[in-house]
């Protein structure tokens, strides 16, 4: 790797003192306790993972690993399994608001991030997002005056269609009297 003296050039330019002795000390001193256990925790965690079809995640690692009679904390499984990239699957069907493509340009910002506005529907707003309920997804669009910060226009579907938008956008015109 680095020889002792770079190092020990390096760090006594920026002003620190440092002993020869100190990096070798370093370098030689065996690996902590901790660092052990999570030598062998990890293991165990990316087989439990693994044999579990990589779909289970901390809680159910956690107890897998106490049925096996490896005594180990939640919070621990949970970092381990944070430095191991290992998460477990999430169940619902994720959701995409927007689907990009990459044929058209992105519509340039007008505002230019500056959200401010010194009288009413000076300026308006608007995005849609979705909300999950009991029945299902239902998306919602709205308008949002930036002055007040109040919504002016609001639309809600259960499908993502131009129309969405655009009845949120009809909303807000006419509960504005804007033509």
């Amino acid at each position: 790797m680095f020889g002792v003296e770079p190092i020990c050039r390096v760090l006594t330019s920026h002003g620190l003192k440092i002993a020869t002795s100190t990096y070798y000390a370093a370098k030689d001193r065996a690996p902590s306790t901790r660092a052990v256990r999570d030598t062998e925790l990890k293991m165990q965690i990316s087989r439990v993972h693994r044999d579990n079809f990589s779909v289970y995640g901390v809680r159910k690692v956690w107890r897998q690993l106490h049925r096996e009679g490896i005594p180990v904390a939640r919070c621990t499984v949970a970092r381990l399994m944070r430095d191991l990239g290992l998460e477990g699957a999430r169940r619902g069907k994720k959701i995409r608001t927007t689907v990009r493509d990459d044929g058209h340009d992105r519509a340039t910002d007008l505002l230019q991030r500056d959200f401010t506005a010194s009288r009413p529907n000076e300026r308006w707003v608007a995005d849609f997002t979705y909300v999950a309920t009991w029945s299902g997804i239902v998306y919602v669009a709205f308008v949002v005056d930036v002055f007040s910060r109040a919504v002016v226009g609001w639309s809600a579907a259960t499908g993502k269609r131009a129309k969405l938008v655009l009845d949120a956008l009809d909303m807000a015109l006419w509960r504005r009297d804007r033509a």
